[in-house]
Protein backbone atom coordinates (compact mmCIF):
# COMPACT_ATOMS: atom_id res chain seq x y z
CA UNK A 1 0.00 0.00 0.00
CA UNK A 2 3.04 2.52 1.04
CA UNK A 3 4.19 1.41 -2.15
CA UNK A 4 1.66 2.20 -4.32
CA UNK A 5 0.99 5.69 -2.40
CA UNK A 6 4.79 6.82 -2.88
CA UNK A 7 4.40 6.47 -6.42
CA UNK A 8 1.07 8.04 -6.33
CA UNK A 9 3.08 10.78 -4.65
CA UNK A 10 5.45 10.94 -7.31
CA UNK A 11 2.93 10.97 -10.43
CA UNK A 12 1.35 13.69 -8.74
CA UNK A 13 4.29 16.02 -8.34
CA UNK A 14 5.44 15.00 -11.67
CA UNK A 15 1.94 16.63 -13.05
CA UNK A 16 1.99 19.71 -10.92
CA UNK A 17 5.84 20.39 -12.30
CA UNK A 18 4.67 19.58 -15.66
CA UNK A 19 1.59 22.13 -15.40
CA UNK A 20 3.92 24.94 -13.34
CA UNK A 21 6.09 25.02 -16.38
CA UNK A 22 3.65 24.75 -19.00
CA UNK A 23 2.22 27.86 -16.91
CA UNK A 24 5.32 29.32 -17.21
CA UNK A 25 6.34 28.88 -21.23
CA UNK A 26 2.99 30.27 -21.65
CA UNK A 27 3.60 33.47 -19.58
CA UNK A 28 6.91 33.77 -21.52
CA UNK A 29 5.36 33.25 -24.58
CA UNK A 30 2.96 35.88 -23.85
CA UNK A 31 5.25 38.55 -22.86
CA UNK A 32 6.92 37.85 -25.99
CA UNK A 33 4.40 38.06 -28.05
CA UNK A 34 3.21 41.67 -26.34
CA UNK A 35 6.64 42.69 -26.70
CA UNK A 36 6.80 41.96 -30.04
CA UNK A 37 3.49 43.51 -30.94
CA UNK A 38 4.28 46.64 -28.97
CA UNK A 39 7.47 46.79 -30.92
CA UNK A 40 5.10 46.94 -34.39
CA UNK A 41 2.92 49.18 -32.94
CA UNK A 42 6.14 51.98 -32.12
CA UNK A 43 7.58 50.99 -35.96
CA UNK A 44 4.03 52.15 -37.28
CA UNK A 45 3.38 55.56 -35.17
CA UNK A 46 7.03 56.34 -36.17
CA UNK A 47 6.36 55.54 -40.13
CA UNK A 48 3.38 57.22 -39.80
CA UNK A 49 5.39 60.05 -38.28
CA UNK A 50 7.95 60.51 -40.97
CA UNK A 51 5.34 60.12 -43.75
CA UNK A 52 3.53 62.59 -41.93
CA UNK A 53 6.54 65.08 -41.61
CA UNK A 54 7.64 64.76 -45.43
CA UNK A 55 4.23 65.54 -46.70
CA UNK A 56 4.20 68.59 -44.50
CA UNK A 57 7.49 69.57 -45.95
CA UNK A 58 6.99 68.86 -49.26
CA UNK A 59 3.81 71.37 -49.25
CA UNK A 60 5.51 73.65 -47.76
CA UNK A 61 8.67 73.52 -50.20
CA UNK A 62 6.08 73.54 -52.98
CA UNK A 63 4.58 77.00 -51.70
CA UNK A 64 7.40 78.30 -50.97
CA UNK A 65 9.16 77.43 -54.83
CA UNK A 66 5.34 79.31 -56.26
CA UNK A 67 5.82 82.32 -53.25
CA UNK A 68 9.82 82.86 -55.07
CA UNK A 69 8.42 82.43 -58.70
CA UNK A 70 5.94 85.12 -57.77
CA UNK A 71 9.18 87.19 -55.99
CA UNK A 72 10.51 86.97 -59.57
CA UNK A 73 7.55 87.93 -61.53
CA UNK A 74 7.28 91.19 -59.83
CA UNK A 75 10.92 92.21 -60.42
CA UNK A 76 9.34 93.16 -64.08
CA UNK A 77 6.92 95.38 -62.69
CA UNK A 78 10.29 96.94 -60.57
CA UNK A 79 10.89 100.58 -63.23
CA UNK A 80 14.27 101.08 -61.75
CA UNK A 81 16.56 99.42 -63.66
CA UNK A 82 19.51 99.16 -60.35
CA UNK A 83 16.62 98.36 -58.14
CA UNK A 84 15.36 95.62 -60.42
CA UNK A 85 18.96 94.11 -60.82
CA UNK A 86 19.94 94.02 -57.03
CA UNK A 87 16.44 92.15 -56.40
CA UNK A 88 16.98 89.45 -59.12
CA UNK A 89 20.56 88.77 -57.28
CA UNK A 90 19.18 88.57 -53.82
CA UNK A 91 16.22 85.61 -55.31
CA UNK A 92 19.43 83.80 -57.12
CA UNK A 93 21.52 83.93 -54.17
CA UNK A 94 18.53 82.67 -51.83
CA UNK A 95 17.82 80.04 -54.56
CA UNK A 96 21.77 78.95 -54.24
CA UNK A 97 21.66 79.01 -50.88
CA UNK A 98 18.23 76.49 -50.76
CA UNK A 99 19.85 74.14 -53.58
CA UNK A 100 23.42 73.42 -51.50
CA UNK A 101 20.94 72.24 -48.90
CA UNK A 102 19.01 70.08 -51.36
CA UNK A 103 22.06 68.57 -52.77
CA UNK A 104 22.86 67.28 -49.19
CA UNK A 105 19.98 65.97 -48.57
CA UNK A 106 19.51 64.19 -51.88
CA UNK A 107 23.60 62.50 -51.28
CA UNK A 108 22.55 61.32 -48.19
CA UNK A 109 19.20 59.79 -49.43
CA UNK A 110 21.34 58.18 -52.47
CA UNK A 111 23.50 56.47 -49.45
CA UNK A 112 20.12 55.58 -47.99
CA UNK A 113 19.27 53.88 -50.47
CA UNK A 114 22.52 52.26 -50.96
CA UNK A 115 22.78 50.88 -47.56
CA UNK A 116 18.62 49.95 -47.60
CA UNK A 117 19.63 47.94 -50.70
CA UNK A 118 23.08 46.33 -49.19
CA UNK A 119 20.49 45.30 -46.00
CA UNK A 120 18.11 43.88 -48.08
CA UNK A 121 20.76 41.58 -50.09
CA UNK A 122 22.65 40.57 -47.00
CA UNK A 123 19.25 39.66 -44.93
CA UNK A 124 18.34 37.14 -47.74
CA UNK A 125 21.36 35.35 -47.13
CA UNK A 126 20.44 34.86 -43.40
CA UNK A 127 22.41 37.91 -42.34
CA UNK A 128 21.41 39.51 -38.51
CA UNK A 129 20.78 43.25 -39.87
CA UNK A 130 19.18 44.27 -37.06
CA UNK A 131 21.09 47.07 -35.50
CA UNK A 132 21.71 48.32 -39.22
CA UNK A 133 17.83 48.74 -39.40
CA UNK A 134 18.20 50.68 -36.26
CA UNK A 135 20.55 52.98 -37.79
CA UNK A 136 18.93 53.53 -41.02
CA UNK A 137 15.33 54.11 -38.98
CA UNK A 138 17.59 56.82 -36.79
CA UNK A 139 18.99 58.59 -40.53
CA UNK A 140 15.54 58.31 -41.87
CA UNK A 141 14.63 60.68 -39.01
CA UNK A 142 17.35 63.32 -38.85
CA UNK A 143 16.44 63.34 -42.59
CA UNK A 144 13.04 64.35 -42.38
CA UNK A 145 13.48 66.64 -39.83
CA UNK A 146 16.32 68.33 -42.21
CA UNK A 147 13.84 68.53 -44.87
CA UNK A 148 11.06 70.16 -42.50
CA UNK A 149 13.95 72.85 -41.62
CA UNK A 150 14.92 73.57 -45.02
CA UNK A 151 10.94 73.88 -45.89
CA UNK A 152 11.11 76.41 -43.12
CA UNK A 153 14.10 78.24 -44.52
CA UNK A 154 12.11 78.20 -47.85
CA UNK A 155 9.32 79.91 -46.73
CA UNK A 156 10.96 82.67 -44.61
CA UNK A 157 13.27 83.98 -47.79
CA UNK A 158 9.96 83.13 -50.02
CA UNK A 159 8.02 85.52 -47.93
CA UNK A 160 9.27 88.83 -49.01
CA UNK A 161 11.67 89.99 -52.13
CA UNK A 162 12.91 92.56 -49.23
CA UNK A 163 16.30 91.99 -47.20
CA UNK A 164 15.87 90.14 -44.29
CA UNK A 165 15.02 91.84 -40.93
CA UNK A 166 17.48 91.37 -38.08
CA UNK A 167 15.42 88.93 -36.33
CA UNK A 168 15.14 86.81 -39.85
CA UNK A 169 18.87 86.93 -40.41
CA UNK A 170 18.53 85.43 -36.62
CA UNK A 171 16.04 82.69 -37.43
CA UNK A 172 17.75 82.17 -40.59
CA UNK A 173 21.31 81.22 -39.16
CA UNK A 174 19.76 79.26 -36.53
CA UNK A 175 18.22 76.93 -39.18
CA UNK A 176 21.22 76.82 -40.94
CA UNK A 177 23.00 75.83 -38.31
CA UNK A 178 20.12 73.12 -37.62
CA UNK A 179 20.07 71.59 -40.68
CA UNK A 180 24.11 71.15 -41.31
CA UNK A 181 23.73 69.45 -37.70
CA UNK A 182 20.86 67.28 -38.87
CA UNK A 183 22.51 66.36 -42.47
CA UNK A 184 25.91 65.45 -40.01
CA UNK A 185 23.69 63.60 -37.86
CA UNK A 186 22.44 61.52 -40.59
CA UNK A 187 25.34 60.67 -42.33
CA UNK A 188 26.53 59.73 -38.94
CA UNK A 189 23.71 57.36 -38.51
CA UNK A 190 23.98 55.69 -41.73
CA UNK A 191 27.99 54.69 -41.26
CA UNK A 192 27.08 53.05 -37.75
CA UNK A 193 24.55 51.43 -40.44
CA UNK A 194 27.19 50.37 -42.65
CA UNK A 195 29.87 49.28 -40.00
CA UNK A 196 26.96 47.29 -38.35
CA UNK A 197 26.44 45.52 -41.60
CA UNK A 198 30.68 44.65 -41.86
CA UNK A 199 30.26 43.57 -38.07
CA UNK A 200 27.39 41.11 -38.76
CA UNK A 201 28.64 39.56 -41.68
CA UNK A 202 31.89 38.77 -39.75
CA UNK A 203 30.03 37.12 -37.63
CA UNK A 204 28.63 34.97 -39.70
CA UNK A 205 31.80 34.13 -41.61
CA UNK A 206 33.00 33.68 -38.04
CA UNK A 207 30.33 30.91 -37.02
CA UNK A 208 30.36 29.34 -40.29
CA UNK A 209 33.88 28.73 -40.23
CA UNK A 210 33.63 27.49 -36.24
CA UNK A 211 30.85 25.31 -37.42
CA UNK A 212 32.59 23.67 -40.31
CA UNK A 213 35.89 22.93 -38.38
CA UNK A 214 33.91 21.18 -35.69
CA UNK A 215 32.00 19.02 -38.48
CA UNK A 216 35.83 17.88 -39.72
CA UNK A 217 36.92 17.13 -35.80
CA UNK A 218 33.75 14.99 -35.50
CA UNK A 219 34.55 13.27 -38.64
Amino acid sequence: MKKYTSWLFVLVMVFALNAGIARALYHNASIQAETKEKRMEIKTEMQDKREEMKKRSEVMREEAKQKMEDLRAKIKEERDTFKAKVKEARIVGREKALERFDRAVEKMTNLKDRVNAQITKLEAKGIDVANAKSFVAMAEVKLGDAKTKIAEANALLAASIDELSAENKTKLRTLAKEIQDLIKATHQALNEAIKALKVAVRVKIEARVKTNTETEVNE
